[in-house]
């Protein structure tokens, strides 16, 4: 798998446009040129994705996209925060909770729908895909839902020891999950055939070389720091044009999750059409997973010197769609077979996510 030109020049030419667009109050023009500089970054970073997984195969694969596009993520949070003050005090909320609903509902959708167009009937293992949900579940529960009914603090806050507790427990049920992923139980992880059977290796072409993966791997971080970047200097025309439509301030982090999203969201429609359908979902799982258990625990290192309030739990109608959406993803996983029916339902929750995004 050899890398074409364009994704090797894209990478340094995203960080160059960065360097001259950070800090500076872009025009309509210039906020476009960055935008399309943006998307290029995007499909380059799931092409690097591609080749890196390739070499070191799944579920590894998706774990190092999941994880490097979360921990920039991060990075992207805690400095708006940090910048934005009493704003920003459900930053993290709209973002965290979006990713998870972006991944459960739109990327898990999308992903059947490619594979059941294809195939009429998606594939995938139950006990990995399982275990990916419950640890979902618990960590949205423990994070999201928890603050709104815990009485230490007014509003939907934690307290300094709450958030202490669940900063541990993000961080230790997404260690057990990696752990799970990767060494104990690798293969409720690997894709599976039409037939049932488990695919250990990857015939359709060579493994890329030392050489060629090293240098995905540094062109596919310097990608996703891009993107993560232009998409903070796109965050001021975003506001401005929210405020301007008058919609909710929300729909802000709403936006940003979709913009970081975007390179696991085509990875994960690659995989699907490859019939890859079990990729896919370690994909949106795996993200939703390492962004609140990344997320979190950096959040409540960060508030030690942040001055702003910090509010976590989440509204009634969005609680509504959490659980709705966990539900519904549990009747998907538990057969470990999808049919087009399952994919239209998830796609259609991701639409009632946008709509009432934009009109709560």
């Amino acid at each position: 798998m050899l890398s074409v030109p364009w994704t090797l020049a894209v990478p340094p030419f995203a960080l160059f446009a960065l360097v001259l667009s950070w800090g500076r109050e872009l025009p309509t023009v210039p906020a476009i040129i960055v935008a399309a500089v943006l998307a290029a970054a995007v499909l380059a970073a799931v092409h690097h994705a591609e080749v890196v997984a390739h070499r070191v195969g799944e579920p590894f694969g998706s774990l190092v996209l999941a994880v490097a596009v979360t921990v920039i993520e991060v990075a992207l949070i805690v400095s708006m925060m940090a910048s934005g003050g009493a704003k920003t005090a459900t930053l993290a909320r709209d973002t965290v909770f979006s990713a998870v609903m972006i991944t459960c509902t739109g990327i898990v959708g999308l992903t059947l729908l490619i594979a059941t167009m294809r195939r009429r009937v998606a594939m995938f293992n139950a006990e990995g895909t399982g275990g990916a949900l419950a640890t979902v579940a618990t960590l949205a529960t423990l994070t999201l839902v928890l603050p709104t009914f815990t009485t230490s603090e007014p509003g939907a806050s934690f307290s300094t020891a709450q958030l202490a507790f669940a900063a541990v427990a993000s961080l230790t049920l997404y260690g057990l999950f990696v752990l799970t992923q990767t060494v104990r139980h690798r293969d409720y992880f690997l894709p599976m055939r039409a037939d049932g059977s488990v695919v250990t290796t990857e015939d359709h072409a060579a493994a890329p070389t030392t050489r060629a993966t090293m240098t995905s791997l540094g062109l596919l971080l310097l990608a996703l720091v891009t993107v993560v970047g232009l998409a903070k200097v796109e965050s001021p025309v975003i506001e401005s044009a929210v405020a301007r439509a008058d919609l909710p301030p929300s729909v802000v982090g709403v936006v940003i999750a979709l913009l970081v999203l975007l390179p696991e969201t085509l990875a994960a429609a690659r995989a699907a059409r490859r019939d890859r359908v079990q990729t896919s979902l370690n994909l949106a799982l795996g993200s939703a997973m390492a962004s609140i258990g990344l997320t979190i625990p950096a959040i409540a290192v960060a508030s030690i010197w942040l001055d702003g309030p910090l509010t976590l739990g989440l509204g009634a109608t969005h609680m509504v769609l959490l659980a709705l959406t966990v539900a519904v993803t549990t009747l998907t996983v538990v057969p470990g077979r999808a049919t087009l029916l399952q994919g239209g339902v998830h796609l259609v929750l991701f639409a009632a996510f946008l709509f009432l995004a934009i009109s709560p």
